[in-house]
């Protein structure tokens, strides 16, 4: 009885195989027969939304939920790999605290607000003209044309790829006038 038992105990098994204390010495039945949390789960590729270096990422659903985010192994740029920040992109859609709603403050207001997405785009797109309309400069001092507006501005996200940045340039500054464009990958 006392043999059977030392025999099943993992110090025991390591001390008779002469491994490590992490392989099959150490199962019990439990551990034995577990399986990974996204085993029987569908899965999608996928790019990571944090930089422009498009690591892969593999997302194992079920039954129309997320299950995990991983690294993708066949990804040639991130061979599995992922930083911390692409790590927790599973946080990112599933945390209690994630805004899913567009909050606003008024000027002078000391409470968020939530409106719907068509009425926070009708007041962006609505600021963004105004300004243009009320700072728009036609010519310089000298009576050359300049055609532009230096009262707002453009930062563009590491994530954007050549086209995106090549379609904002054209129009913030070719529909705008903006002169002030930049981006977030070069700061």
């Amino acid at each position: 009885m006392i043999k059977e038992l030392l025999s099943r105990w993992p110090v025991v098994k390591q001390i008779q195989t002469g491994s490590d204390g992490t392989g099959p010495e150490a199962w019990s039945e439990r551990t034995r027969h577990l399986l990974p949390k996204t085993h029987d789960c569908e899965k999608t590729r996928s790019i990571c939304p944090y930089c422009a270096v498009g690591c892969g990422q593999l997302i194992f659903h079920k039954d129309g939920k997320m299950v995990s985010i991983e690294g993708d192994p066949d990804s040639p740029i991130s061979r599995g790999r992922l930083c911390p920040k692409g790590a927790a992109t599973y946080q990112l859609h599933t945390h209690a605290s994630r805004l899913k709603k567009v909050k606003y403050r008024r000027p002078y207001a000391t409470e968020w607000e939530e409106l719907d997405l068509d009425t926070a785009m009708q007041m962006i797109a609505d600021r963004v003209w105004k300004t243009r309309d009320e700072s728009f400069i036609e010519k310089n001092e000298q009576g050359e044309p300049v055609m532009h507006t230096i009262a707002m501005a453009h930062l563009g996200g590491a994530t954007l790829d050549n086209e995106e940045n090549y379609l904002i340039k054209k129009l913030f500054a070719g529909g705008l006038g903006m002169s002030c464009i930049s981006n977030q990958a070069r700061i």
